[in-house]
C-alpha cells in the first residue's frame, strides 16, 4: 500500500530498557544494525501494526512492554532508486513512519529472535540510547536522528553510563554448559 505521495506507511519501535538503554538488532546475515521496524497492513491501525511487528521481530507480546510516547506525525525517508523493486519504480519514493518508544517491562530473556517464520535479526544487544547513526544505512540516518530527537522526552532521564560502548551481542544459541566443577559465567542484563 503505497500513498499518493509515494510513501509506503511503516511502524518502527524504540525499545528501551530499565537503563533506557535501546534494543539494537543486526539484521540476519548482514553486518547491519537497526531498531524493528515494518509495514502496516490495510486496515491495521499505528498501534497494532507497532505490536505485531514487535512480536514477528523480537517475540515480544504488549505485556511485556509499556508504551511511553510516539512520534507527532509521520516522518519520511527516501529509498534510492537502485534498492527500489523494478515494477515500484517511477511511483514509490520511500517509507513514511510512525516511531514509538516502549519500555520493555518483561525480562531479557522474553526476547525471541526467532519467533516469526522469517526473523529479521540474528541477534541482538543493548546499546547507548543515542544510538551510533554512522552504523545505520545513509539513507535512514536524518530519519533516526529525528525520531530519537523526538522521542527522547518521554524517558525518565537516568544518569549515563559512564561507559557508551555497546553492551555484548546476544543470539539465539543456547550457552554451553557449565565445566565439570564449574559455574556458568552469568550472561549480563
Amino acid at each position: 500500500m503505497i500513498d499518493r505521495d509515494g510513501y509506503r506507511p511503516n511502524v518502527a519501535i524504540v525499545l528501551v530498557n530499565h537503563k533506557n538503554e535501546v534494543f539494537w538488532g543486526k539484521r540476519i546475515k548482514e553486518h547491519a544494525w537497526q531498531f524493528p521496524q515494518g509495514g502496516i497492513k490495510p486496515g491495521e491501525s499505528p498501534e497494532q501494526a507497532m505490536y505485531r511487528e514487535l512480536e514477528e521481530e523480537t517475540g515480544l507480546k504488549p505485556d511485556h512492554v509499556k508504551i511511553l510516547g510516539r512520534t507527532k506525525g509521520w516522518l519520511h525517508y527516501n529509498v534510492p532508486t537502485h534498492w527500489v523493486k523494478r515494477e515500484w519504480r517511477g511511483t514509490y519514493k520511500g517509507q513514511k513512519q510512525i516511531w514509538y518508544l516502549l519500555r520493555l517491562t518483561g525480562r531479557d530473556c522474553d526476547i525471541r529472535l526467532r519467533a516469526s517464520t522469517h526473523p529479521e535479526f540474528d541477534a541482538w544487544r543493548w546499546h547507548d540510547y543515542w544510538v551510533p547513526l554512522d552504523a545505520v544505512i545513509e539513507f535512514k540516518r536524518d530519519v533516526y536522528r529525528q525520531a530519537l530527537h523526538q522521542l527522547v522526552r518521554y524517558l525518565d532521564h537516568r544518569p549515563r553510563r559512564k561507559d557508551s560502548r555497546p553492551r555484548p551481542m546476544r543470539t539465539e544459541t543456547p550457552p554451553a554448559p557449565p565445566a565439570a566443577g564449574g559455574e556458568a559465567a552469568a550472561m549480563p542484563s
